[in-house]
């Protein structure tokens, strides 16, 4: 399986699409207008580890709502994440039976040389 989750919107997923030259192999999930289901959450935790190596701790709403101050559960932060788009920490690509997942330049690189391979 080839598959991306990222956001439409967001100028960093972008550019990450651009600069991987993903093609029509891949399928891109759109995370604000097709919803993260609770299997495909269940599915990156398995490749992952965690819950909490798929959450994002930049999004505005980790702030605003006070998230920082509380101790999150493996089950809270799954169920934040199927609830708010914004809590997955993006992009997600999955190839083959490896996850790579947010946007630094390490995470991409790894990406980059399994696609080109």
């Amino acid at each position: 399986m080839k598959k991306i989750y990222y956001l439409s919107t967001c100028s960093t997923c972008t550019r990450i699409i651009k600069e991987l030259n993903l093609d029509d192999s891949f399928e891109f999930q759109d995370i604000k207008s097709n919803k993260i289901t609770t299997e495909q959450i269940e599915q990156m935790k398995k490749m992952s580890g965690s819950y909490e190596s798929l959450f994002s701790k930049r999004a505005m709403k980790y702030k605003s709502m006070g998230l920082k101050d509380k101790n999150l559960s493996e089950d809270d932060i799954k169920n934040l994440i199927v609830d708010e788009y914004t809590f997955l920490k993006r992009p997600v690509l999955i190839i083959n039976d490896e996850i790579f997942v947010g946007n630094s330049k390490k995470v991409v690189e790894a990406a980059k040389l399994i696609i080109d391979n």
